[in-house]
């Protein structure tokens, strides 16, 4: 068993009441400012519309693996993303019985909206800092990331490469 001191300890308490309000703060933001979409589409709809475009086309049973979703909550949300044309139904071409679900220009359109509008918000909350500290947030993130995925496998995104630009929506 790991023995961690106090200071350690209390160091990791107090990083995890941070990020529990960043977490809070981030998700009440999102609800406030990020531009609804069309009805019908659940707002977590989305993360289906992001895997599509950062990823290619994918069968439903893998979106629910990476979303870690059940499958029927990833076909009702598909249904409504293809429903309202953002996203279509393609042929596997490994099975012909089987089809892929792929972004539309217009799920692509809306993606990009949205992404956008993130990054100028970001930069809004940002912009009393320092280059030099938003470099220095954006590294110790990403390092946190990669060693929560390493130590938490079952959490790592191995087919979500990082982006220059981007993240995750």
């Amino acid at each position: 068993m790991d023995h961690h001191t106090n200071a350690e300890l209390d160091t990791a308490e107090e990083l995890g009441a941070q990020l529990t309000r960043l977490v809070r703060l981030v998700h009440r933001a999102k609800s406030q400012f990020t531009k609804k979409g069309p009805d019908g589409i659940e707002q977590s709809a989305y993360a289906i519309l992001f895997r599509l475009i950062q990823d290619g086309p994918q069968r439903t049973g893998r979106l629910a693996e990476a979303l870690h979703s059940e499958i029927s909550t990833i076909s009702r949300q598909s249904n409504a993303l293809v429903h309202h044309g953002l996203v279509e139904r393609q042929a596997d071409p490994d099975d012909g019985r089987a089809s892929l679900l792929a972004p539309t220009s217009e799920g692509q359109r809306i993606f990009r909206e949205a992404h956008d509008q993130r990054a100028r918000w970001l930069a809004e909350v940002l912009a009393d800092w320092s280059q030099a500290d938003r470099q220095a947030l954006t590294s110790l993130f990403a390092r946190l990331n990669t060693d929560i995925e390493a130590r938490t496998p079952s959490l790592a995104e191995p087919t979500c490469a990082p982006q220059a630009k981007g993240g995750h929506e």
